[in-house]
């Protein structure tokens, strides 16, 4: 491949398409108060002002939507670490400064929403709460540093382009997750902040879109390295893969809905299979993109069939908590009593 342009000669050359996009999105984002989607008529004061500590039959909520929404809320709970890693990367400067920052405001409201739906509802214990979010918090988010399992290479398009695909990853399991708490409230507030991963998505998407363009080779070759090693940014959080292992089976996000509403879209509007300006190693990199593409489906039905295995296993035990799920290497539930 060609020398690879530096990062600061990309993030000047790619300015003014950050400035387009950035109106663009403020044009396009519908302001909202997290404020109105939390039911504080149903609000009550905790034992330290003379009210009642949380106990487990006050919740609502299903066991898959109370993970599912203790797991977006950490996940956001880590702004400060994502802040810093989009910060480091696109600098602060101009149009790029502008974005990072409107950024940052539109994601910083998620977590507050969702914390104080969780409390508002007694929906979950809040001092496990709590202490999950000092712990995440502490453990932060980098992931190319760290000792996290890092694989970014440190390049601008590296962190673009995880951010394209992951913003659309949570903007799908925060709306299901709205849609397994059967609770129009909670729905009603998912929505919203779904929407605004989305115009997320879109902004990192097209400036990705942009920087093919610039440097098709090199963004290839980021493109190559986050499919092959993706991780949503919650793979920190204690109990992650039992965790993932729930929302999987719960419908919420699983690998199938990853590949066919998360990667193939992606892919499909960046036109990786039918672009002509891949060479070498570019091309390469984007043969084996294909590969993966067919490693993913083969796993997809993998995951389908022990889907299927263990409902039924559940089914015949008429739902009694005998057994638990654990993920395996290969990605595929198997069982093991408590």
């Amino acid at each position: 491949m060609p020398a690879e342009l530096t990062d600061l000669v990309l993030l000047h050359e790619l300015e003014p398409v950050v400035e387009r996009y950035l109106n663009r999105h403020l044009s396009m984002h519908r302001p909202w108060n997290p404020h109105d989607y939390i039911p504080w008529s149903e609000g009550k004061n905790y034992y330290a002002l003379g009210g009642q500590d949380w106990h487990p039959g006050q919740t609502r909520l299903s066991d898959v939507a109370q993970v599912a929404m203790v797991q977006n809320l950490v996940t956001e709970d880590n702004l400060p670490s994502y802040h810093r890693e989009i910060a480091l990367h696109m600098g602060l400067d101009g149009a790029w400064g502008q974005w990072v920052n409107r950024w940052t405001a539109e994601e910083n409201r998620h977590g507050i929403a969702l914390r104080d739906y969780l409390v508002v509802t007694r929906a979950v214990d809040p001092i496990e709460l709590e202490k999950l979010r000092m712990e995440v918090v502490n453990r932060g988010f980098s992931p190319g540093r760290n000792g996290q399992g890092g694989y970014f290479a440190g390049r601008l398009t590296d962190s673009m382009i995880y951010v394209s695909f992951q913003e659309l990853a949570t903007r799908i399991s925060h709306r299901n997750t709205g849609k397994a708490c059967g609770d129009p409230i909670a729905d009603q507030l998912m929505a919203k902040i779904s929407a605004d991963e989305n115009l997320h998505m879109i902004f990192y998407r097209d400036v990705t879109e942009a920087a093919f363009e610039i440097a098709p080779n090199q963004t290839m070759a980021s493109l190559h390295l986050i499919l092959r090693n993706f991780k949503m940014p919650g793979f920190a959080v204690p109990g992650f893969r039992r965790k993932a292992v729930v929302i999987a089976v719960g419908g919420v996000y699983d690998i199938r809905i990853h590949l066919d509403e998360v990667v193939k879209p992606v892919l499909k509007k960046w036109r990786i299979f039918e672009r002509e300006d891949l060479t070498g190693e570019g091309a390469r990199l984007r043969d084996d993109l294909g590969k993966l593409i067919e490693e993913l489906e083969v796993e997809c039905d993998k995951f389908e069939q022990s889907k299927s295995r263990y409902l039924e296993r559940q089914a015949r035990l008429n739902g009694h908590s005998t057994a638990r799920n654990v993920l395996n290497t290969e990605g595929t539930l198997r069982m093991s009593r408590r």
